[in-house]
């Protein structure tokens, strides 16, 4: 919920109009908002949540005999700091002697604190335990190794998350992040305007691009609104590259060229806007807009939007979710990617890694007690796996017609592929974003675009 989504939040508001997104901030909506301050249930209001009290309210406080005090830093009351007081209280159960020194900050000055830290060769400063959202964790772990823990011994067992979320947290086959929230990526659409079109929401299921298209094309017609909605532009054809499971990095070079993922993504993309069947909004809140007011039938995004979706009561019943497209002629193509989210890392400054790693592995990455929590009280979809087998997990929903929506949503994320984007996500994310708008916009030539972004990825990097 934050590197592009804040906690269920969306507070990132671009000026413009209509048109092909050229977005080149990599913070929108998805992961979680670094300055979130509020968050929003899963059922989309503002969550009720009434947070076991933190053992240990004050920062900085010292422990008493016999405590056993961890300092954790996150950044949103009503979703990860909740997390992280429902988890002590956990852990409490069978170590009384358990407290967490729950710190708020907002995520910006935790990756500044990070910086100063290692800049200064003086890690006194970081927390125990601290969360990071996804597509920073590379660039941190490479830029600054010496901050992190290393957690493949820690007795988590890291089959338990998706390949696809573990990814963003591994360098070098070593784990330095273990899962919290959801990213996975869904595709929801107005049920009541596909069977407008005389088509069922089985029919979405599964479906490869082309597949899609030919179905998207009978509901535009009986609809009169577009298809999809979007914003960001770059991020929808990311996805795509990761349902592909295409790394844009590859042995530490940049794989733009010769990319044929990206290649039919961006393709994908072009036919989307030329035939009417999506529109990309450059304004965050048009975006939301389109959903609420009945102007497209569909959104394909991180599983965090639910709570923008949901906004719309009146929609009840009238939505249902599936799996995203794959790319037609793509060797390894999927229905299934990642977009947001984020992990909690051990400093090097952790003064117990033992504790550290026995809590998170109890907690975060062995308690479905803790999840079933989460879901409806922070709105947090777990990225635990075995928590989609929970009862809470099974439940249906009214508003998408019944479905068991969150338990189909953890069984997506676990078959995310995993891909590799080292410490270059955000210049990634830039130059697509740029290549696309050419493409779409000025009628650039795909080959070349693609060049130029590889171009200037290669030339950040060389800085």
């Amino acid at each position: 919920m934050y590197c592009f989504k804040g906690g269920f939040n969306m507070r990132k508001k671009l000026v413009g109009t209509l048109l092909i997104a050229a977005m080149t901030a990599s913070t929108l909506a998805g992961c979680g908002s670094s300055n979130s301050t509020a968050g929003t249930s899963a059922s989309g209001g503002a969550a009720e949540t009434s947070p076991v009290e933190s053992a240990t309210e004050a920062e900085g406080t010292d422990a008493a005999d016999g405590e056993e005090v961890l300092t954790v830093w996150c950044w949103d009351p009503t979703f990860n700091v909740y997390a992280m007081k429902q988890a002590e209280a956990i852990y409490q159960k069978d170590h009384p002697n358990f407290k967490l020194d729950i710190q708020e900050k907002v995520y910006t000055d935790i990756e500044q604190n990070i910086i100063t830290a290692a800049e200064a060769d003086n890690y006194d400063t970081l927390p125990d335990i601290f969360l990071m959202q996804d597509n920073s964790f590379q660039k941190n772990i490479a830029n600054y190794p010496e901050v992190f823990t290393e957690l493949s011994d820690s007795g988590i067992n890291f089959d338990d998350f998706s390949g696809g979320k573990l990814g963003d947290s591994t360098a070098e086959g070593k784990h330095y992040g273990i899962p919290f929230d959801n990213g996975a990526t869904i595709m929801a659409i107005r049920s009541d305007m596909v069977e407008a079109a005389g088509l069922t929401v089985e029919d979405f299921k599964d479906t490869t691009w082309s597949e899609f298209m030919d179905l998207a094309k009978k509901v535009v017609d009986a609809n009169g609104v577009p298809m999809l909605t979007s914003s960001g532009g770059s991020e929808i054809v990311i996805e795509m590259l990761q349902s592909a499971g295409a790394s844009p990095i590859v042995d530490g070079k940049v794989h733009l060229v010769d990319n044929a993922a990206l290649k039919e993504a961006i393709n994908v993309y072009k036919m989307l806007i030329d035939e009417g069947i999506m529109v990309d909004y450059t304004d965050w809140d048009q975006y939301i807009a389109s959903m609420n007011k009945g102007d497209a039938a569909g959104v394909i995004q991180g599983c965090w939007i639910m709570s923008s979706i949901q906004a719309a009561e009146d929609q009840s019943g009238k939505w249902a979710i599936v799996n995203m497209p794959a790319l037609d002629g793509v060797d390894g193509a999927t229905n299934f990617a990642n977009c947001g989210g984020a992990s909690w890392a051990v400093s090097s400054n952790c003064k117990n890694t033992e504790l550290a790693f026995d809590f998170l592995k109890t907690t975060f990455g062995g308690s479905v007690e803790l999840y079933d929590d989460l879901l409806p009280n922070a709105g947090a979809i777990s990225s635990y796996l075995p928590a989609a087998q929970s009862d809470v997990y099974n439940q249906t929903s009214d508003f998408y017609g019944g479905q068991a929506v969150y338990k189909d949503i953890v069984e997506f994320a676990g078959k995310v592929p995993a891909i590799n984007y080292g410490a270059y996500y955000n210049d990634i994310r830039s130059a697509l974003t740029d290549a696309i708008t050419n493409v779409v916009q000025n009628g650039a030539d795909i080959d070349e675009e693609i060049q130029n972004a590889q171009d200037a990825v290669e030339f950040n990097i060389s800085e």
